[in-house]
């Protein structure tokens, strides 16, 4: 389980490695343009039903930690899924690898 800290008071937001890897390429990429946008996931099984929103500013100090050493193999059909909802007057919306899969992407 990673962890993104962010903001002054560094807020801890836990996110699974993989999905944390994947994030951090769109989020990056985003701020790198000096780009605002918000980060909105479900809530996982073992904390409260319910839904979490961040509004992610390049002011605003981001620290990506894994737990793993090993980076991961990226999925581009998912960073470009994360990336079309960047994007969006909704921004990011995190959502499953499995879910959603892009128009005429190869099965594994």
């Amino acid at each position: 389980m990673g962890t993104i800290f962010y903001g002054g008071s560094g807020t801890a937001v836990h996110i699974d490695d993989r999905a944390l890897a994947h994030l951090k390429v769109v989020i990056s990429t985003k701020l790198r343009r000096g780009e605002s946008f918000t980060l909105s996931w479900q809530h996982p099984d073992d904390q409260p039903r319910g839904r979490s929103t961040l509004w992610l500013h390049p002011a605003i100090p981001l620290r990506f930690v894994f737990d793993d050493a090993e980076p991961t193999k990226l999925s581009r059909e998912w960073i470009e899924r994360l990336a079309d909802s960047a994007n969006s007057s909704g921004g990011i919306m995190l959502v499953p690898e499995d879910i959603a899969p892009v128009e005429g992407a190869s099965k594994r």
